[in-house]
């Protein structure tokens, strides 16, 4: 087993960028985690256990404002969250790439692999959210809220897992520049798209709106009825797992 590595990549404005990445066979399996969310949750720390008892090269990493590396979450946006996955992804990889995506990561993982193309050997979604800021965040907000947030240039929403999540009218108007689902996504490598039917935060239907958009045929979406928006439950972790052991070319154990 390959001991974890850990560092920071400098980004362009001199904000730190954390990652940790175990070196082995490739592909690179890269987790890229959710909205407001780090690379030492359930999902990220289960994949860094999987891929060293298997001697699969793996990285995790923080957006700028997210976890261990610096930055003011408020800063953010999906286009320089895609930029920081970038900065880290070809300082610290080399050859191909298996990203793995959790709600907004499952976004920023399709901008990566548009952006590298001829690295990603495959994809896989958990519970993924493209276009979320525009299809959910901007399509939830009542008039009056939306004012706001254009007036301030803020507004918290609720979180069901802690506290209220800052949302900013730069992230909005930013996620413009990179909505995906309204024109084909031309990606041909294998994707993987696993979703809980009883996700609350990122409906299912996305899931196969994701799978349509794809150009490539090599596309599967698998429901989990009872599932959840975090889908970290053992049996989730579990089908996860399977599912990149068999694009791995494993037998799913």
């Amino acid at each position: 087993m390959q001991d974890e590595r850990r560092g920071h990549v400098l980004r362009e404005d001199g904000e730190r960028l954390a990652w940790r990445a175990r070196a082995g066979r490739a592909p690179t399996v890269v987790f890229l985690s959710g909205y407001a969310s780090d690379m030492t949750g359930t999902k990220a720390a289960a994949l860094d256990a999987w891929c060293a008892a298997r001697g699969q090269a793996y990285l995790r990493l923080d957006y700028g404002g997210h976890g261990a590396s610096g930055g003011a979450f408020t800063d953010g946006t999906i286009g320089s969250w895609t930029e920081d996955a970038l900065t880290v992804i070809d300082a610290v990889t080399e050859g191909a790439l298996l990203p793995v995506g959790s709600s907004m990561g499952g976004w920023i993982a399709l901008l990566v692999a548009l952006a590298r193309p001829e690295r990603i050997a495959a994809l896989v979604g958990v519970a993924a959210a493209p276009d979320f800021t525009e299809r959910l965040m901007w399509a939830a907000m009542a008039p009056p809220e939306r004012a706001r947030l254009l007036a301030d240039g803020i507004l918290e929403i609720p979180n069901p897992y802690g506290p209220p999540t800052p949302v900013t009218r730069t992230l909005i108007e930013d996620g413009r520049r990179h909505l995906l689902l309204d024109a084909p996504i031309p990606l041909h490598v294998p994707v993987r798209l696993l979703h809980g039917q009883a996700d609350h935060e990122v409906p299912w239907e996305i899931a196969l709106h994701t799978a349509a958009a794809i150009e490539g045929a090599d596309v599967q979406v698998t429901l989990v009825k009872d599932g959840e928006h975090r889908l970290s439950r053992p049996s989730d972790l579990a089908l996860l797992t399977r599912t990149l052991a068999v694009l791995l070319g494993e037998d799913g154990g």
